[in-house]
């Protein structure tokens, strides 16, 4: 079996990936183009990958693919329906980052709600060693206990995080992004009430027609003046430009992203003009990336291929 790996450096060049070559005939690529990527896929029968498009163009010169292996929970970048044509098995990894991306929320919106930037910066500075008393809170901030924290999308992540925002001493709301959410843990609100009342709104929805571009200059409009947004699902979920015009015009009083419209940021994504980190913190998509994060999914991936070769389903992706 020749197991064909790219998007290599997307897992970060500090994991081994050796573990593959256990299972096979492994050879690993560096993200690179479609035509370096159908050149090395040719005779390929597993093939690992991450942001790599999956289509028939891609595929129609690698004859003896039978299993496509996404780094990812998402996969909309394979082409399902030539899949199923070519009898092409797919898999993907789940749950393997929900740890590492709820605490990379709690971290953004604390980062933001306690002004730490300007704190950091202050003492840094030699202010804090020039002044006479022994303490400076020039910067407002509150706390998280008796505050409302409203979630989009309820799934696993936005299960793990009602569950430290429940032990910080929040209420818990959710807006179900796909209607079909009814879980009964959590109270489930409409999304004008849940805009209304959250005095953190973080939000861990899929990308979908429901959901693209559900934070916009008229949902921004209906949260507190005083709310943290965090979006750390998929980037077209909020619109970048209006977020930047309510920050700036002070209808929210912060957010912090680790997901843009595109990526990685353009250079003119109206966000990169707001310097102030006291209002806005901006992450390179990496809360999902702890090292342990990027070892479950590679042992994952390794499970899917090893499950595969002995016939049996594992994570498979319903074509």
């Amino acid at each position: 079996m020749k197991i064909v790996m790219l998007d290599r450096n997307s897992l970060g060049m500090d994991m081994d990936v050796s573990i593959y070559e256990k299972l096979g005939d492994f050879e690993a690529h560096p993200v690179a183009g479609r035509e370096e990527c159908k050149n090395w896929i040719k005779d390929a029968d597993v093939v690992i990958f991450n942001k790599t498009v999956m289509d028939e163009d891609m595929l129609k010169d690698a004859p003896k693919v039978k299993l496509l292996c996404v780094t990812a929970t998402g996969y909309d970048n394979i082409d399902l329906n030539y899949a199923r044509s070519r009898q092409i098995a797919v898999s993907n990894v789940r749950d393997y980052s929900t740890p590492a991306v709820a605490q990379h929320t709690f971290a953004m919106a604390l980062y933001v709600l306690e002004k730490i930037s300007y704190y950091d910066e202050y003492v840094k500075s030699g202010a804090y060693s020039n002044q006479l008393g022994f303490s400076n809170f020039d910067e407002r901030f509150w706390e998280l206990e008796g505050k409302t924290w409203g979630i989009i999308g309820m799934g696993n992540i936005g299960r793990n995080v009602a569950r430290i925002a429940e032990a910080f001493g929040c209420r818990v709301i959710f807006y179900s992004a796909s209607g079909k959410n009814t879980s009964t843990d959590y109270e489930r609100v409409e999304l004008d009430t849940l805009l209304a009342q959250s005095d953190v709104l973080s939000i861990h929805c899929p990308l979908s027609d429901r959901t693209r571009n559900l934070i916009n200059k008229d949902t921004l409009r209906q949260m507190k003046p005083s709310a943290i947004l965090v979006n750390v699902a998929r980037g077209p979920v909020v619109n970048d430009g209006d977020l930047c015009e309510a920050l700036e015009q002070g209808i929210i009083a912060g957010a912090g992203l680790d997901v843009l419209g595109k990526e990685p940021m353009e250079k003119t994504n109206p966000l990169g003009r707001i310097k102030d980190s006291r209002r806005l913190l901006i992450t390179p998509h990496m809360a999902w990336a702890s090292v342990e994060s990027r070892t479950r999914c590679l042992d994952e991936v390794y499970q899917n291929i090893e499950a595969f070769a002995k016939g049996e389903q594992r994570n498979r992706v319903d074509i």
